[in-house]
Formats: C-alpha cells, sequence, structure tokens
C-alpha cells in the first residue's frame, strides 16, 4: 500500500489497521475511551507546532489529529453507528446552515449575518437533535437545560473559563470595560487571604478558583487567550530555568547544589538576556 494524498487511502489503512485477522493487535483492542486521551493531546500537539510557527510539524501534527478523526469514524462504522462520511456530511451541513450569509439565497446573503443569529441557529440544532433522539427512543443528552449547559466539561478549565464568559457576554452580562476587573482581582486576591488565614481548605480552594476566574475574565477584556498566555509564561520560565541548569553545570554544579539567592541571581541574569534579545529583533 501506498501513501497517497486521497483520504480514501488513510481510511483503508486504519480499516486494514482494526481488521481482526489481519490487523495490528494494539489497534484492535483499542476502542472509544482509550483513544481519546491521544486524540486530545494530538489537539495539543497541533497547537503547540502553530505556538512555534514549525510549519513542518503543524502539517505533520495535523496529519495525526485528522488520524484520530478516522480512528473514531472507523469505530462507529465497525459497531453500525456511523461512518466517515457521515461525519463529512455533517460537519459540512452544519457549516452551510450557520452561514446563510454566505451560503443561503440572494436574499440571505445581501442581510449578512444578524447578530445573534450565530445562537439562534445553534438552539435550532439542539432542539433538532433533542426530538431525534427521543423519536429513536433514545433519553435526553445530559447536558442540562441552562444556557451554559453546552459548553462541553472535557475542556481545559482556563478555556472552559473563557467560553463561559464570553457566551454570558452575548446575553448582556459582562463588564463593559477592562479596569473595573481588576477591582474584582484585588477583592478575590483578599478574599483568598482570608482563606488562608482560615486554614479551611476547601474555602482555599474556592476562592484560588475565583481569582483564577477573574483573571482569565481580565484577560479577556484584553483579547488575551488564557491558555496561550500561560503557555507563553510556562516557555518563558523553562527558558530561565535552563539558563540557571546550563551556567551551574559550567560551574561543574548540580541544580540541587545552588543555594535560592545563587538561583535568583542566575535567575535574574536570564532576565537581562531575553530582554536584551527582544531588543535586538
Amino acid at each position: 500500500m501506498k501513501p497517497s494524498r486521497d483520504i480514501s487511502r488513510l481510511i483503508e489503512i486504519m480499516a486494514a489497521l482494526r481488521d481482526r485477522d489481519t490487523g495490528c493487535p494494539w489497534d484492535i483492542e483499542q476502542d472509544f475511551k482509550s483513544i481519546a486521551p491521544y486524540t486530545i493531546e494530538e489537539a495539543y500537539e497541533v497547537a503547540d507546532a502553530i505556538q512555534r510557527g514549525d510549519r513542518d510539524d503543524l502539517r505533520d501534527e495535523l496529519g495525526d489529529l485528522l488520524l484520530q478523526v478516522v480512528y473514531h469514524a472507523r469505530m462507529a462504522e465497525e459497531e453500525g453507528s456511523f461512518s466517515f462520511g457521515d461525519v463529512v456530511e455533517a460537519v459540512t451541513r452544519k457549516m452551510i446552515r450557520r452561514h446563510p450569509h454566505v451560503f443561503g439565497d440572494e436574499d440571505a446573503r445581501s442581510a449578512g449575518m444578524a447578530k445573534g443569529m450565530w445562537e439562534i441557529i445553534k438552539a435550532e440544532e439542539r432542539a433538532e437533535k433533542h426530538a431525534a433522539r427521543i423519536a429513536r427512543g433514545l433519553p435526553p443528552e445530559d447536558h442540562g437545560a441552562g444556557y451554559l449547559d453546552g459548553i462541553p466539561l472535557v475542556q481545559p478549565a482556563l478555556t472552559r473559563a473563557l467560553k463561559i464568559q464570553q457566551k454570558a457576554a452575548r446575553v448582556g452580562f459582562d463588564w463593559k470595560e477592562a479596569a473595573p476587573i481588576l477591582d474584582k482581582i484585588e477583592e478575590e486576591i483578599s478574599e483568598l487571604r482570608e482563606a488562608i488565614a482560615s486554614s479551611d481548605t476547601l474555602h482555599v480552594a474556592e476562592e484560588y478558583g475565583d481569582t483564577l476566574f477573574a483573571l482569565v475574565n481580565f484577560g479577556r477584556h484584553l483579547e488575551l487567550d488564557p491558555e496561550e498566555a500561560l503557555r507563553r509564561t510556562n516557555d518563558k520560565f523553562r527558558d530561565r530555568f535552563h539558563y540557571i541548569e546550563t551556567k551551574l553545570a559550567a560551574q561543574g554544579r548540580a541544580l540541587g547544589s545552588a543555594t535560592l539567592d545563587e538561583m535568583e541571581e542566575l535567575w535574574q541574569e536570564a532576565k537581562t538576556g531575553i530582554l536584551k534579545d527582544r531588543d535586538a529583533l
């Protein structure tokens, strides 16, 4: 079997890997739950390639992510639920329906995308999906009936906080500007200090979460994505810590042999070096 630019070849490869008689033992024993963590991991690796600006890696990681879609679709086809073609049909139907200003008739295209129309269309889709499940004798999806209940629980907590805030903002539940949120952050920090003083672990965790939620909200008003911002900080910390490690190694010393003051001094050197590098750009 040769590589191909045709998606049908990838579907054939997955079918061969899952063949009960001649396929790969590891692939055969997998199910939706066992594969799900790999799907999430591949999505993060796509984001990482984008963050690094590495287009070769991005091409490869997008392929790995596409493989996950084909994998799940193949398992669904084996059990008689749906096929890859059904997945493609469903998403094309959804995109056409949600963009009447692009794919609709002349009147719809002329009118443009009315404010709130996206949410109206999604609400219609949810109602139709609910009715279809009932018609098939299936229980309704356990997503609750609230306005915010459709936001997936499996999303990273920072991203989910952002999605919750964005959705609440669409119906007017939002700060009008960023500045007052700083006061809210200070209020949450004060409450966190009180919780720490009380030695109530659950209360501390609650107030810590409230502080994080307020910080996400502040970033949203500055048009900053919390996951992206935190990834950048993680990378920055890693680079500076590696500087400390490298400097100590050059002295023939291990990380554990340095005092906090010595590491802090090297940390400040790393910060200065990074700032100089930025100025040179």
